[in-house]
């Protein structure tokens, strides 16, 4: 055979290799599996590892094992935290900047936003969520599986009972579907019974394809509901909200060992990258605490949208470390679009960043800057100052590098030290103040507003705010419809129009 006859059979050979490559389905499996993991209303001092008399060994484990993110952001509530996770947008830019949808708004995420689940799917992936919505419901095109998710299991609204899935907000009604269909007549505790069915989607996973699996749990959100076996280890609480929250978070703790050992059992560990998060910061009134920092779920402070965050996973080039790079839940969509070999293109402009090598090899994070919000219906606070640059009455909020400025009224200052260290409640009220300055690097617990000292960065502060501003569209936050009333509905909550 000539040596010109065997090198064409070489390169013929080669290239027949390289097709077979590219359309195997061995392929398709190597794209990573994305776990993602929302804890609801869950306090920044509720973890073991931040030092919480509330034992997660699971968590903490899972955490020790990848890389813990100590300086990410979330939103101070469910509905904005949500929208961005699912569409890499500030809510400014969704028209979602004001309060949460409430189930009798007609209103969801703007359905010409492409969602992550979207990405997911277009990028291979089988695309599954169990458990909390909360983006809009009002027509069958807001449904999850109308955005992008191969299947549902969950609730619709913001909040139900554990048990029998009701939820009442003028109305009563029963919130719990199987894709678009209701479920009737289940009483199944929500940790048990949405860690329950993501192992199910596991099980039946075909391995052939990637998975992305997104577990927005109903815990750790009022009503204070869980088995009394949780509450008893943590019987010398004194504080009962507390204490059953306790119980709550230690379930919770235990439905994501069930979850992630499903995942190892199916054979998919190795190739998965699981973010957990939390939506927003604790909510005091129902036991969650963020002690040290300040503040509560709803407020601008530290307390309400600094969050607990952390991603695990085989592929990740650093393991075991913590991560001071600032990093938002917005960067969830770009980071995980990119990570499963997607595309960005057909999504409208991104306010997020692709982490991923933030996250796995320590380099420097891809923002300097982080919108935290603009609420222009929230009530204004006080007298306009720089009324040439941005209106400080109105509710908002921006990190810049080292530095944080909060406008308008904030919410809730106090800080709350957890029940057992007897330590009192205090707080720094100034009725009339709608300015505050913080270096957040160097006072990560905003004790000292030095907005006096530092005037010209307040101004640069306030004139990025009114860049930001200029780009924001209309809230959108409709009267409630009472064509919603679940009674016209066979008892559930659902779609209307």
């Amino acid at each position: 055979m000539s040596p010109t006859r065997c090198v064409a059979l070489l390169l013929v050979s080669l290239l027949g290799a390289s097709l077979i490559a590219i359309v195997s389905p061995s392929t398709q499996s190597q794209q990573p599996n994305i776990l993602l993991i929302l804890a609801d209303d869950y306090g920044f001092n509720d973890i073991g590892y931040h030092g919480s008399e509330i034992q997660t060994p699971n968590l903490d484990k899972l955490a020790g094992e990848g890389v813990k993110l100590e300086n990410y952001y979330v939103q101070p509530i469910c509905t904005p935290t949500r929208s961005q996770l699912m569409s890499g947008r500030y809510q400014i830019h969704t028209g979602l900047q004001h309060s949460i949808i409430w189930p009798q708004q007609p209103n969801c995420l703007p359905l010409d936003s492409p969602t992550l689940a979207d990405k997911m799917r277009e990028s291979g992936y089988s695309t599954h969520i169990v458990g909390k919505w909360h983006l809009g419901f009002y027509k069958k095109e807001c449904l999850p599986t109308n955005r992008g998710f191969d299947s549902y299991f969950g609730y619709l609204t913001g909040s139900e009972d554990y048990y029998t899935h009701r939820h009442c907000d003028g109305f009563c009604g029963f919130d719990l579907r199987n894709n678009l269909e209701p479920v009737r007549n289940n009483t199944e505790y929500s940790a048990f019974l949405f860690a329950k069915k993501a192992i199910n989607v596991i099980e039946n996973h075909d391995s052939s394809k990637p998975l992305f699996l997104y577990v927005p749990f109903q815990s750790v959100h009022a009503p204070l509901q869980v088995p009394d076996k949780y509450i008893a280890p943590y019987s010398h609480i004194k504080d009962k909200n507390r204490r059953v929250y306790a119980g709550m978070t230690a379930c919770m703790d235990e439905a994501i060992g069930n979850i992630t050992n499903a995942m190892k059992k199916k054979g998919l560990w190795n190739n998965t990258v699981l973010v957990f998060s939390t939506d927003n910061g604790g909510q005091i009134l129902e036991g969650g605490n963020n002690w040290p920092l300040r503040g509560w779920k709803g407020s601008l402070w530290e307390g309400g949208l600094h969050g607990v965050g952390f991603v695990t996973s085989e592929l990740l080039k650093t393991k075991g470390t913590s991560s001071k790079a600032l990093i938002h839940v917005s960067d969830w969509f770009p980071t995980l679009v990119k990570l499963a070999g997607g595309f960005l293109n057909g999504t409208k402009p991104l306010d997020g960043f692709d982490q991923w090598s933030t996250i796995s090899e320590g380099t420097p994070s891809a923002r300097k800057e982080l919108l935290h919000n603009i609420d222009p219906l929230h009530k204004p606070k006080g007298q306009s100052h720089f009324p040439d640059i941005f209106d400080t009455r109105i509710r908002a909020a921006l990190r810049y590098g080292d530095w944080k400025i909060i406008t308008g009224n904030p919410g809730n200052d106090k800080w709350i030290p957890p029940p057992h260290l007897n330590l009192p409640t205090f707080s720094k009220a100034t009725p009339l103040k709608n300015i505050w300055l913080f270096n957040i690097t160097a006072d990560p617990n905003e004790y000292y507003d030095v907005s006096l000292e530092n005037l010209n960065v307040v101004e640069f502060m306030l004139t990025r705010l009114a860049l930001y501003n200029a780009t924001a569209v209309k809230p959108r936050f409709p009267n409630g419809d009472p064509a919603s009333n679940p009674n016209f509905h066979g008892g559930f909550w659902g779609p209307w129009q």
